[in-house]
């Protein structure tokens, strides 16, 4: 298939680097004219993926338009905060282009409408089917073809959801297919927030009693939120839910849970560096929206409510855990 990838931060390119493995042709678009011409002069990305080669198959567009001439599959690799200015872009053409299905990689909530990534892109691209892919993915072991196991949602899990699943799959990666759209979006924003939670146990030196538990009541706050936005409870025990929130709690190179353990080290100085990071936390800047979606609808989340406290309130990291430790006792639900 004809796939192009508008963004080229570690998880584009190296989704770029997958489906060219694939065999399909794939145009991979950066935001910034001067980071194509880099890619294109150097057949690495430096920046974000480093010590990947780009395959000489791979092309490397300048421009968005005339990389969705004969599409099939679009993949947006943008941050979420990045995401609104894309659409409205690339918008027009999309929605009158050959594209079958515009896939997101992105992880958040609009801050000023909260609305999910693929409620932004159907609003944007019109007649063009819309899903996300998501799941427990490092772009570095992906793009290393190390096994892994993606979740592709989207309202429809229809013919034409299906061929794309049979397209993106392979010896390495392997897509399952889901019609919970609400869910898996809400569950590969939300374990950002509580990976970045983990990172705070381990920056605390909790030890593991305390993370295993942080997690395990994270997953069912997850649930509860992600039902109360019409998602569905069992989505958040597979691959979209518990799957990713393992990988990003766990993983050394997790850039949430790394903030985690240096807020809770140097709380002013973590929060401050954040300005000047390369590369997009995600759980940072869902933390606030998820808050707000979350008191908007009167859902019960003190997990969500002490880490938004942490990172926007100047709430103590240890004060917060106390906080959570001497709640009123109840039964676990």
């Amino acid at each position: 298939m004809n796939c192009v990838i508008f963004g080229a931060g570690g998880w584009g390119t190296a989704m770029a680097i997958h489906l060219a493995r694939q065999g399909h042709t794939v145009t991979l678009v950066p935001r910034r004219v001067e980071q194509a011409v880099l890619l294109a002069t150097t057949r690495e990305n430096k920046d974000y993926l480093p010590g990947h080669r780009l395959d000489d198959s791979i092309q490397i567009g300048l421009e968005p338009l005339p990389a969705l001439m004969d599409v099939e599959l679009i993949f947006l690799a943008c941050p979420s905060k990045g995401l609104p200015e894309l659409l409205r872009q690339i918008g027009p053409s999309v929605s009158t282009s050959t594209a079958r299905l515009a896939i997101s990689l992105c992880k958040g909530l609009d801050l000023s409408t909260l609305r999910r990534p693929t409620e932004l892109m159907a609003a944007a691209f019109g007649p063009i089917p819309v899903a996300t892919l998501s799941g427990p993915s490092n772009a570095d072991e992906v793009a290393r073809a190390q096994p892994t196991a993606l979740v592709l949602a989207a309202e429809k899990n229809d013919e034409n959801l299906k061929e794309v699943q049979a397209a993106i799959s392979g010896p390495t990666l392997r897509a399952y297919t889901s019609s919970d759209l609400a869910g898996v979006e809400i569950g590969g924003t939300l374990k950002n927030v509580y990976a970045l939670g983990a990172g705070l146990c381990d920056g605390l030196g909790l030890g593991s009693n305390a993370k295993a538990a942080l997690l395990t009541r994270s997953l069912q706050e997850m649930s509860r939120l992600g039902e109360a936005v019409g998602g569905r409870a069992e989505t958040f025990l597979g691959l979209g839910g518990v799957g990713d929130l393992m990988a990003t709690a766990h993983g050394a190179w997790s850039r949430n849970r790394a903030l985690g353990e240096q807020i809770a080290k140097d709380p002013k100085g973590a929060l401050a560096a954040l300005a000047t990071r390369r590369e997009a936390v995600e759980g940072h800047r869902a933390a606030e929206a998820l808050s707000k979606l979350a008191r908007q609808r009167g859902i019960d989340a003190p997990i969500l409510f002490c880490l938004h406290a942490i990172l926007y309130e100047g709430l103590d990291p240890r004060a917060g855990v106390a906080a959570l430790m001497t709640r009123d006792l109840r039964t676990e639900a």
